[in-house]
């Protein structure tokens, strides 16, 4: 049998094979460490304060703080009650990006967080659980002169948590609390110049809106966005990876379906994990410069969703057909105990996702963080995903304990053959071992990776926004990825020579004693065989 390549490529062709992909490992974590710049960029604003005359206060006409057009402004609350202007009619203005700047589509998205200035006053104090209420629109223009269209329109309510850092005495009076950043509006895309908030903190003491928040001195913003020159970057890997992917998933697919035999189901899950690979890498944000679709951000998610559980599937599926001990091979039903809680995790991230991001396609100012509720369940998720993957590492490192105990004990039929068969033999352990420590490797920076995503996405959304990731991270797991999967397709694909025919004309009797019991078991490679003989006895 001719067997896979991993077995019969010779020692120097797959060091040299190995040397060509870790210096693309090295050169993927460059791209991003070298000439990429910094994943995201947080820019702050401070909201200027615009005094509404309309008495009908309409939602559909914008204040612009500054331009041809600015609003009359006040700059300060002060100057307000000296002029009796109430506080329904003052707006707060903020223009994205600042003077003298535009936003481009190569930002990808924009989330925006929001920080109330609020000082201590004994006769206004911020009462527990206090809501602030925010009536807040979004509106876009592509030309400093034209007329702004309004996007989006919604009231929304957003819970304070506010501590003051000394005693609240008469003398303190004056200082600002210390309030948490809160989750305010995120966009799918970015596909205009010019963006302008509107905010309003309607008072209506009757109905108990706006009531007990404190004394509101400024409202702060941070916008975030992705770096146009890391997009730039990102786009190029995926654009020179998409092909180099395709070509190897069609050209392994090609040597299966040569053989004599059916695929057996690790070929088969080998080759799903390729046209996942490609699904991810397929460069569809191209599009997204020149087309305003803001779902991009939930797609791709989807995209990285279905990728993770394909991948983690295949470790399991991958380590557990090379396991002596296991019954019934090379059919996928008996994994349904392992894969289906990574299918359940994945549908539920899914579920997570469309509560948010799907939400905000129509309204880019909800937020699943704004409720007590929903950030208990939001930090409940992060913490259960983290663990789950910590906890399926720790499983896949036990079962490639039991695949290197199980293949360890295979030995014992070695010394009993001749020098190069069993040289042969031992060469063929060590390469696979060492393929499944690279394997280990690969799934723990994936994890890693999978819980630091996580971790400061949720940054965004109540802690530091100068929390930066560095580049060299993604462009060094996405090289990691595509040449993991690259190098499972080459090793795995069916070889076209033959290993030492002289030998094994003369080592008949050497090679019955390891393989007469698995003459009926079909599979890619001479140690997915010998781990499968204790099962067929």
């Amino acid at each position: 049998m001719a067997g896979a390549i991993i077995e019969n490529m010779s020692t120097k062709k797959l060091v040299i094979v190995g040397v060509i992909l870790l210096l693309f490992q090295a050169f993927s974590f460059m791209v991003g460490g070298l000439i990429a710049p910094s994943p995201t960029t947080a820019v702050p604003y401070l909201a200027s304060k615009c005094v509404d005359t309309d008495k009908h206060h309409q939602s559909s006409r914008y204040f612009m703080p500054w331009g041809p057009n600015q609003c009359h402004k006040i700059q300060d609350f002060d100057e307000a009650m000296s002029k009796k202007i109430e506080a329904n009619n003052i707006v707060f203005a903020i223009h994205i990006p600042l003077p003298n700047k535009e936003m481009s589509p190569w930002f990808q998205f924009m989330l925006v967080v929001l920080q109330f200035d609020i000082a201590f006053k004994m006769y206004n104090q911020i009462e527990d659980g206090a809501v602030a209420t925010i009536d807040v629109g979004v509106a876009y223009r592509d030309d400093m002169l034209g007329e702004w269209t309004e996007m989006a329109h919604s009231i929304e309510q957003r819970k304070l948590s506010c501590k003051f850092p000394t005693n609240k005495t008469h003398e303190n009076e004056g200082r600002y609390y210390e309030c948490d950043l809160l989750p305010f509006m995120e966009l799918g895309n970015v596909a205009h110049k010019y963006y302008l908030l509107n905010i309003r903190l309607p008072v209506n003491e009757r109905n108990k809106i706006n009531v007990g928040i404190g004394e509101i001195k400024d409202i702060r913003l941070v916008g975030i966005h992705q770096n146009g020159g890391f997009t730039k970057v990102w786009f190029a890997m995926k654009t020179f990876l998409t092909p180099s992917i395709l070509i190897i998933l069609v050209w392994y697919w090609r040597r299966i379906t040569l053989m004599t035999r059916p695929p057996v189901l690790l070929e088969k899950v080998i080759f799903a994990l390729g046209l996942c690979m490609t699904f991810i890498n397929i460069p569809v944000e191209w599009f997204s410069v020149g087309f305003n679709w803001t779902w991009m951000l939930l797609f791709g998610d989807i995209r990285q969703g279905i990728f993770y559980a394909m991948l983690l599937s295949f470790w399991i599926i991958f380590c557990g057909e090379h396991l002596m001990d296991q019954m019934e091979r090379n059919r996928f039903s008996i994994y349904w105990k392992q894969v289906g809680p990574i299918v359940f995790g994945s549908f539920c991230l899914f579920i997570f996702d469309m509560c948010e991001r799907g939400v905000q396609l129509k309204n880019p100012f909800y937020s699943i963080w704004a409720s007590d509720v929903g950030t208990e369940l939001a930090m409940a998720f992060i913490i259960v995903a983290g663990i789950c993957a910590c906890l399926y590492f720790l499983f896949l490192c036990f079962m490639v304990f039991q695949v290197f105990r199980n293949i360890s004990g295979k030995r014992s039929s070695l010394p009993a053959m001749s020098k190069a068969r069993r040289l042969h033999y031992e060469g063929l352990i060590f390469r696979f071992k060492f393929l499944m420590l690279v394997t280990l490797t690969c799934a723990a920076m994936t994890v890693i990776f999978f819980i630091f995503s996580q971790v400061n996405e949720g940054h965004w959304h109540w802690g530091d926004y100068t929390v930066q990731v560095n580049s060299a991270f993604f462009t060094g797991i996405y090289g990691m990825w595509n040449l993991y999967v690259f190098a499972i397709m080459f090793l795995y694909a069916p070889s076209h020579k033959r290993y030492g025919d002289e030998q094994s004309r003369g080592a008949s009797g050497e090679d019955i004693q390891l393989t007469t019991t698995i003459t009926h078991v079909d599979g890619p490679t001479e140690i997915y065989k010998m781990t499968g003989k204790e099962a067929q006895e």
